[in-house]
C-alpha cells in the first residue's frame, strides 16, 4: 500500500477490445500492469487480469441482462475515491470507452476532480466481430458507410436512428439489440427490404462464437434455430453475403421461397 506521500491520482480508461485477450493493445496491457486498482466490465475476458500486479484490487463492476453490480453513479464515485487513496485507476471495459461504452462520462467526473486521466483506445466489435466472419462493413459497390446503433436506448426502447437507417443502403451494425430483433427486422420490412442479409454474432472474437444469418424476413427464425444469446451484435446489409456461409444460406433460402 502506497503512503500518502506516493499516492498520485490516475485515471486510465482502457478498451480490452470484443473478448479475444489479444486483440488488447500493448499499451492497454502497460497500463494495466501498472494499476493500483482495476474496474472491469462483465465484457472483458477475465484472463486480461493476469497482467495487473499482484498487490491491485481488482473491481467487478459489470452488468448482465440488466443486473447491475454498481450503478454508473456509483461507478464514477469508486474511480474517484481509489485514485486518491490508491494513485492509479485503470477502468478496464469492453470493446472501445467511447463507443457505447460511457467512458467519457466518467472522464468528465474524473477531470471535475483535476485527477491525470489517460484514454487507450480499444477495437470495438462493431468492426472487428464482423471483420473476423470476412464481412467487411463498407466494400466498393455494395456500402459507401456504416452506422453503429445502440439497440437499445436508456429508456429502453428502439433508437429511432434506426428508422433513419433502414432508408439507405449503408451497412447497420447494432449492438445490444438482440431483445429487439424482431422489431428492427419489422422496420426493415416496412421499408420494403424484407430480402436483405441480415448476420447476428454471439460472443463474436471468443472459442464460443457462434452465427446466424438469413434475411429480413428470416433472421429471427434462423437465431432461434442456432439458439443465439446475448452478448451478440445484428448486422444489416449487402455485405453480409461475403460471408461464404451466409451467401449459401441466402442461396439456399432464396431457392425455398421462390
Amino acid at each position: 500500500m502506497k503512503t500518502k506521500y506516493e499516492i498520485h491520482p490516475k485515471l486510465t480508461l482502457v478498451g480490452a477490445g470484443p473478448g479475444d485477450p489479444e486483440l488488447i493493445s500493448l499499451k492497454g496491457i502497460n497500463a494495466l500492469s501498472n494499476a493500483d486498482v482495476v474496474l472491469y466490465d462483465a465484457l472483458v475476458n477475465t484472463e486480461l487480469l493476469k497482467y495487473v500486479p499482484i498487490h491491485a484490487r481488482k473491481i467487478f463492476v459489470g452488468k448482465r441482462k440488466g443486473q447491475h453490480s454498481f450503478t454508473q453513479d456509483q461507478i464514477n464515485t469508486l474511480i474517484v475515491d481509489y485514485a486518491f487513496s490508491h494513485g492509479h485507476v485503470v477502468r478496464l471495459k469492453g470493446g472501445d470507452p467511447f463507443v457505447f461504452g460511457r467512458g467519457y462520462e466518467e472522464l468528465e467526473f474524473a477531470d471535475s476532480f483535476n485527477i491525470e486521466t489517460q484514454i487507450v483506445p480499444g477495437i470495438s466489435s462493431s468492426v472487428a466481430v464482423p471483420a473476423l466472419q470476412r464481412i467487411p462493413v463498407t466494400h466498393r459497390g455494395s456500402s459507401e458507410s456504416f452506422w453503429v446503433i445502440a439497440g437499445t436506448t436508456s429508456s429502453g426502447k428502439l433508437s429511432r436512428n434506426l428508422q433513419i437507417a433502414a432508408q439507405t443502403n449503408a451497412t447497420v451494425v447494432v449492438l445490444m439489440g438482440l431483445a429487439k430483433l424482431k422489431e428492427i427486422a419489422g422496420i426493415y420490412r416496412a421499408a420494403g427490404k424484407g430480402d436483405l442479409p441480415v448476420a447476428v454474432i454471439q460472443d463474436g472474437s471468443l472459442p464460443t462464437e457462434n452465427i446466424a444469418v438469413g434475411s429480413i424476413d428470416t433472421i429471427a427464425e434462423e437465431v432461434a434455430r442456432e439458439k443465439i444469446a446475448s452478448p451478440a451484435i445484428i448486422i444489416i446489409g449487402e455485405v453480409v453475403r461475403k460471408n461464404t456461409y451466409a451467401e449459401q444460406q441466402l442461396k439456399l433460402e432464396n431457392y425455398l421461397f421462390n
